[in-house]
């Protein structure tokens, strides 16, 4: 029996890529998925529905994870539908490549929003859902693309 059969699991980001990998994976183990996106609702009906085809369980919910509205919204969700959580995959990111010289503000602000507030509240929501089960964290650091920096997603687990 796999470890992952009936956990239940936000994978953030989870409309392409990465994100959507590790939904698919999650699925395939048994665990019923919330697949997050922001923008991309159609990447994220495509990985339900390819889970859902494969006798998997997900549903998507669209929230921007670096708005604390649409943060508490994607928890409210997740326990409206499943009742619980017991991991939480921080793996939504922004990511736009230039020059130091031409990074605006806004860019940045939109990069540190995504990338660092994001995950911060979405662990903040988690641990609310994780109650007195509490949880683990694992980060995980990969090469995203050569002479890229290194990306990270974190995990939490209960």
């Amino acid at each position: 029996m796999s470890k992952l059969k009936n956990k239940v699991a936000i994978i953030t980001g989870a409309s392409k890529g990465i994100g959507a990998s590790i939904a698919k994976h999650f699925a395939s183990e048994g665990a019923k998925v919330v697949v997050n996106y922001a923008t991309s609702k159609e990447g994220a009906d495509s990985v339900v529905k390819e889970i859902t085809g494969k006798g998997g369980t997900a549903i998507s919910v669209q929230a921007d994870v670096s708005k604390v509205a649409d943060v508490i919204r994607l928890f409210e969700e997740t326990k409206k539908e499943y009742g619980t959580l017991d991991i939480l995959v921080n793996n939504a990111a922004f990511h736009i490549y230039q020059p130091i010289e031409q990074v605006s503000a806004e860019t940045f602000h939109q990069h540190f929003n995504a990338n660092v507030l994001g995950p911060v509240l979405a662990t903040q929501a988690s641990l609310k859902l994780f109650g007195d089960k509490g949880g683990q964290y694992h980060q995980h650091q990969f090469r995203c693309k050569q002479n890229a920096s290194s990306c990270s997603f974190v995990v939490l687990c209960n």
